[in-house]
């Protein structure tokens, strides 16, 4: 039996002009990056633990709000990504400020979507929660959410083991609503991919780290240009959670990457020095194979879409014997 999702006024697919979503990003993804990702036909979002605190959040969500609407009404609605986790205490705040700016979508991430639910469907917003198993996908969709943001292997950051298709397929058994898929995607010939196997959407992250609006340091865009996927490290040992990686980072920071011993607990407080204790140790996805410089959000945008057109041209293409 599928779960359906609450009804919305906002119908995601057909305000993009690729079906991507440029994932939050921890210290990466900022006011810059998420309004030049919408103004470009993507979903732009952000992680509000890269604000350090409430007021700077405000800060934010207004900059991003205006600037969105500012660039017209072929922009793609922004989203915010939540961390839900019991330890993180600022998460009432940072609920009372979403409730205020009211951005179209609200993701959630490393715990229960159940809290934000009345105040963004108050407003008419969509709730999308972020899982790494279906399992946990089952329980989201329990509680009425809009889409899942389903993790894959391949994900940068706090990653999935399931197949992106293999996570697809196993999702759409039960669940009727909307399906964003993300791991190791970072192209519009993968995006075209994951829409034919079932998915709405693809989350992609690393694909934005080098753009020119990205809040990674000049260093940071440097080792994703340099680097491919055997130079990641998937391990519980920075945050608590399984997440990938990049290797030269870990050994930058004086640590062992084959040998990484995972901390006593999961810390996720917002309102805590959280930036200061992972600022240097640096996360990509499977998708860096692709990049070979730093490009402007537009420009990224611009060749997802070609290549999309061309993904799906290839496959209308095709007959069945």
């Amino acid at each position: 039996m599928s779960t359906a999702p609450h009804s919305t006024s906002i119908d995601l697919p057909a305000r993009v002009r690729v079906p991507v979503v440029a994932a939050p990003m921890f210290l990466v993804s900022g006011p810059e990056l998420v309004i030049a990702a919408s103004a470009a036909g993507i979903v732009g979002s952000f992680p509000t633990p890269n604000c350090r605190t409430t007021a700077e959040l405000d800060r934010w969500m207004g900059t991003i709000s205006d600037g969105v609407a500012a660039a017209g009404p072929d922009a793609a609605p922004w989203a915010v990504n939540l961390v839900t986790h019991r330890s993180n205490q600022r998460l009432e705040e940072d609920l009372r400020l979403v409730a205020e700016h009211r951005p179209p979508v609200v993701i959630t991430a490393l715990g229960s979507p159940e809290p934000v639910m009345e105040t963004v469907k108050g407003y008419g917003g969509l709730v999308l929660a972020d899982v790494v198993s279906v399992r946990l996908a089952r329980k989201a969709a329990g509680f009425g959410v809009d889409g899942l943001a389903c993790i894959s292997a391949g994900a940068g950051g706090h990653t999935g083991h399931l197949s992106p298709f293999a996570f697809v397929s196993a999702v759409r058994q039960f669940f009727d609503g909307l399906l964003v898929i993300g791991g190791g995607i970072a192209d519009g010939w993968g995006v075209a991919g994951a829409v034919a196997a079932g998915a709405d959407l693809v989350y992609m992250g690393t694909r934005f780290l080098t753009a020119t609006e990205s809040m990674a340091s000049d260093d940071y865009k440097q080792m994703v240009v340099e680097h491919g996927p055997d130079d990641l490290v998937v391990s519980s040992g920075i945050t608590g959670t399984s997440a990938s990686w990049l290797r030269p980072s870990l050994v930058a920071n004086g640590l062992d990457p084959d040998a990484l011993t995972a901390p006593a607990g999961r810390d996720y407080n917002a309102g805590a020095d959280v930036q200061g204790r992972w600022k240097n140790i640096w996360a990509a996805g499977q998708g860096l194979g692709l990049i070979d410089g730093v490009t402007p959000v537009k420009s990224i945008v611009d060749d997802l879409a070609a290549e999309y057109a061309a993904a799906t041209s290839r496959f209308a293409g095709r007959t069945l014997r």
